[in-house]
């Protein structure tokens, strides 16, 4: 990203309240988007969220919808976003220096929590994808590590043998849209494919020294490189298929060992884990996908009600039928 832009989207920072960890994603990364019409979406983290929109009610009141700054304020909005939704609020349509902004405000434990276990998979499903960090007061980047880890592991279980480098990287974007229920109504059906197109170089400045690890570990290989047909293929044996499972965030395994069965390990320190019992590696991958196909359901049905009552009626049926439009573009 131009020095100029980082600077432009970093600057509507200065009419918040301090963040810890702020950063872009969407539309916005893409190489060739000169569309200053494309709202332009932004995660922001923050240690306190109703203190923080409490500051923020004070500075910037129309970025909420009226009721619940009448009805509530902050602990209105705190309330919602925790006990409606996934923990997370959003502020859509917010105008600002000619430009429509979206901005989403989570607690930062509640935000290390999904990167780490995908307990609900929903913010950590957006950071496997490209984005744009303005502020990292944390060290998220290096935190974000082991949920991109994750994410090649997941979806190497659900690929064939044999891929290519643009099927990797469609098959992880895709893993946060499994069960989405927005993807039935709401979403474009060509969604995955136009974020991997449209930044298959991001992807690949981003994971390209997390799929040389996997290859030192000789789980994966590459059969010819530099171009998005690249040819990978994958160890398939119960060997790599555990080694793969044992990547994945410690809440999925849990589920997975309720499912498939789990035998106790004991290090030698004492300390005692779960190992998933594992009897082919198609039994696996479909345990591993139900398990994610009910969290992120129940995360996008959860955030959908959310949304809708911290947006307001009228904000949240423009931003339903702007996504409902494309939905019906991309299927026609």
């Amino acid at each position: 990203m131009e020095t100029s832009q980082r600077d432009e989207l970093s600057s509507f920072l200065n009419i918040l309240p301090p963040v810890d960890f702020c950063c872009v994603y969407g539309s916005t990364l893409h190489p060739n988007n000169q569309d200053k019409s494309k709202m332009v979406d932004y995660i922001i983290g923050v240690s306190d969220p109703m203190k923080w929109h409490s500051e923020n009610l004070k500075m910037n009141s129309d970025h909420y919808a009226s009721w619940m700054v009448h009805l509530g304020g902050a602990r209105l909005i705190t309330n919602v976003a925790d006990k409606v939704g996934v923990g997370v609020h959003f502020n859509p349509f917010v105008n600002w220096n000619d430009r429509k902004l979206k901005y989403g405000v989570v607690r930062m434990h509640d935000l290390v929590q999904d990167i780490l276990d995908w307990n609900r998979l929903y913010l950590s499903g957006r950071l496997q994808k490209p984005v744009h960090i303005l502020v990292d007061n944390l060290d998220i980047e290096d935190v974000n590590s082991v949920n991109k880890r994750a994410a090649i592991s997941a979806a190497l279980l659900l690929l064939p043998s044999k891929f290519t480098e643009e099927d990797l990287y469609a098959k992880m974007c895709s893993l946060s849209y499994m069960g989405d229920l927005r993807m039935f109504f709401a979403e474009d059906t060509n969604k995955v494919n136009k974020i991997v197109k449209g930044q298959f170089n991001l992807f690949q400045s981003i994971y390209k020294p997390f799929l040389e690890e996997y290859e030192t570990k000789n789980l994966l290989r590459s059969a010819s490189a530099g171009t998005s047909h690249s040819q990978l293929a994958q160890d398939s044996s119960l060997s790599a298929t555990r080694s793969l499972v044992s990547s994945l965030p410690a809440s999925v395994r849990s589920l997975m060992g309720k499912s498939l069965g789990e035998k106790r390990i004991v290090s030698e320190t004492g300390i005692v884990t779960g190992e998933v019992c594992i009897g082919s590696r198609e039994e696996a991958a479909k345990c591993m996908e139900k398990v994610m196909r009910r969290r992120v359901m129940v995360s996008s049905g959860r955030q959908a009600v959310s949304g809708f009552l911290a947006a307001g009626a009228i904000n949240a049926t423009m931003y339903l039928c702007q996504k409902m439009r494309k939905a019906w573009n991309s299927s026609s």
